[in-house]
């Protein structure tokens, strides 16, 4: 098996990292759609094939753990820090500057927690269960956005939502 040095990994994670801060900034520029919301958790659903690999196989009480972590408490900033509202007809994200703080905190916690995992299980295992953590976050995080969403478009004024052209998706 081939060792990956700390530092390729610190500069991969730093890179994923801004992927992420890039990509929020981007969508909060953007009008809101069902399918934007929607799309990223199936996206990240498609990581479950790693699991094929038995590389990756952790135990499913491991799993689910930290599943139900990410999902009860980890996704908890995000909710608090994230928002949808009206913005003439159509529906946009709320920015907030907390968010980036958040994102870069958790990033952290991740990096530091896994150098931690890393003594006693193998790099691939510690990825599933960070795997499973994020996805749990993500998806409650969506669940919620979704949820305001809806309640959006049926909202109790008077003046109907667009919702954003398929093009504004990309």
């Amino acid at each position: 098996m081939t060792h990956i040095s700390p530092a390729l990994t610190a500069v991969v994670s730093l890179v994923g990292l801004a992927g992420v801060l890039m990509w929020r900034v981007r969508e909060g520029r953007t009008a809101v759609t069902a399918k934007k919301l929607l799309m990223p958790p199936i996206g990240m659903a498609t990581g479950f094939c790693m699991f094929l690999v038995p590389a990756f196989r952790i135990p499913l009480a491991w799993g689910l753990a930290s599943f139900v972590i990410g999902y009860l408490f980890l996704a908890w900033p995000l909710l608090a820090t994230s928002g949808l509202h009206r913005d003439g007809n159509v529906i946009m994200m709320k920015r907030s500057g907390a968010f980036f703080a958040v994102v870069i905190v958790l990033a952290v916690i991740r990096y530091i927690a896994r150098d931690y995992f890393d003594r006693f299980m193998t790099l691939e295992q510690t990825g599933a269960l960070f795997y499973l953590l994020a996805f749990g976050m993500i998806v409650r995080w969506r669940i919620k956005l979704f949820g305001a969403y809806r309640a959006l478009i049926a909202g109790a004024t008077a003046q109907p939502v667009q919702p954003a052209k398929a093009a504004a998706c990309d």
